[in-house]
């Protein structure tokens, strides 16, 4: 169409999210209380927070690297937070039971367990779990959960007390300077 007319307004670009990275270990009880925290950071932030699981698994816990594993599964079955939570919220039943429990929670997601099993067996997902936790040590985290957001490292092992409030308060800086 030849139209001379000036061109019609654009949408203004989307805004960029800002980024969270949650250094978490599925074995962990203060993950398992930080979760609260995600879930309250998501619903305050919608599409303007990109929360994003990184995995630091803990040799203290036996069964903690093949959990990072399982949830890298998860996630390309397009479940992984869900899954998160849910393996989260049992931990004392990981330690107990172990990968057996991570193929079982699987199939109650309605995930294809014997794509997990098989995932577990192949460690198809090992690389991203390694790679996570080179950058995990190379920026300083020593414990789960830990938050990286704009730049700065927010330790939660030892109390999540205040976290969320100083999360939420570089967010929103971030999002304004956006």
């Amino acid at each position: 169409m030849n139209d001379s007319s000036p061109a019609a307004p654009t949408d203004p670009s989307p805004i960029t999210p800002v980024v969270l990275d949650v250094w978490c270990e599925l074995q962990c009880a203060d993950c398992r209380t930080a979760l609260d925290d995600v879930r309250a950071l998501r619903a305050r932030y919608g599409d303007r927070l990109e929360v994003r699981l990184r995995h630091f698994p803990l040799e203290k816990h036996k069964h903690s690297f093949a959990a990072a594993q399982a949830a890298e599964e998860a996630a390309v079955q397009g479940q992984g937070w869900p899954y998160v939570e849910a393996v989260l919220g049992r931990v004392e039943e990981l330690e107990r039971k172990g990968e057996p429990f991570l193929v079982e929670v699987a199939g109650e997601l309605g995930l294809d367990a014997e794509e997990f099993d098989t995932a577990l067996i192949d460690g198809r997902h090992i690389l991203i779990v390694d790679a996570d936790q080179a950058e995990g040590k190379a920026i300083g985290v020593t414990g789960t959960p830990t938050y990286v957001i704009g730049g700065e490292r927010l330790d939660g092992g030892k109390s999540q007390e205040g976290l969320r409030e100083r999360v939420e308060e570089i967010a929103d800086r971030l999002l304004a300077d956006g």
